[in-house]
């Protein structure tokens, strides 16, 4: 039996409130699916049983795994590739021209378990321009669930088989019984944080890359020009932006300009709107 339209309603609405991500009509199946292994947790037959008991007593450690259930997103290392080819081939050579410091700071959103950040490294390491640099990357993430297994950084065979050639599995990750973990030099680099996109980010830092990919798409308009307009607050003025391959920023925040950058492209902020980043 599917989800009910009553209990639907309310979790749609809850969703919304909570991580501003917004669950059509039609996403009744990946609600039910997502929530019932949660309903059978706390002893319900079905979702809707579970519903009109979180409804009566808004239990708020269920109402944010309820939160958490539906907004966790497909992840794979590499993701896509395009982007990190970008990364390694012009965007970090570019910035290691720019950054005599020797250092930088990269920021990826909505991590979810990990693959993105710890793909960032990995790139890091490998890229020749900035061999040797400090570079701190923060990853964030709204689910404590995933940001758990991130911080972990241990993986089964069939997620490193996705997206990780071989030669870069056995260059930065060890055995872990029948797992594979990232090398400890790797995990260093990386700092998991709880961050909702929707909310204030709070003080973490100027960065000279963030990545945003795969997230805008789950909001409305509104809501997508807010997060770019504040992201915007905490770049590095000549920093890069990383969207995913379906999200853009024309006709959203046009304080945004697209650049070429390999197969893929990047977006920076242009160059008459870098004065008004604090």
């Amino acid at each position: 039996m599917s989800i009910g339209a009553d209990a639907f309603g309310f979790v749609r609405d809850h969703v919304r409130a909570e991580s501003a991500i917004v669950l059509e009509t039609g996403k009744e199946y990946l609600v039910e699916s997502r929530l019932l292994p949660l309903a059978r947790q706390t002893g319900h037959d079905s979702v809707d049983t579970f519903v009109a008991e979180l409804r009566r007593t808004r239990n708020p450690a269920l109402l944010r795994q309820v939160v958490e259930a539906l907004t966790t997103n497909e992840t794979s290392f590499f993701r896509d590739a395009d982007p990190f080819v970008a990364l390694r081939q012009d965007v970090l050579p570019t910035l290691a021209k720019e950054r005599p410091g020797r250092s930088l700071r990269i920021w990826a959103a909505a991590c979810s378990s990990g693959q993105e950040p710890y793909s960032i490294a990995m790139t890091m390491r490998d890229t020749p321009e900035v061999a040797g640099w400090k570079v701190d990357i923060v990853a964030t993430d709204l689910s404590e669930e995933v940001l758990a297994k991130a911080r972990k950084g241990e993986y089964s065979q069939l997620e490193v088989n996705r997206g990780l050639p071989v030669t870069t599995l056995v260059k930065h990750f060890q055995r872990s019984g029948i797992n594979w973990r990232i090398n400890p030099d790797l995990a260093a680099m990386v700092q998991f944080r709880q961050l909702n996109l929707m909310r204030p980010f709070g003080p973490v830092g100027r960065f000279d890359v963030v990545f945003l990919r795969n997230v805008l798409i789950y909001f409305d308009l509104a809501t997508k020009r807010d997060i770019l307009r504040r992201v915007r607050q905490v770049m590095a003025p000549d920093g890069y932006l990383f969207l995913g391959a379906a999200e853009m920023t024309m006709g959203v925040d046009d304080a945004w300009e697209r650049v070429p950058a390999g197969r893929s492209s990047v977006y920076r902020i242009r160059e008459d709107q870098r004065s008004c980043v604090r």
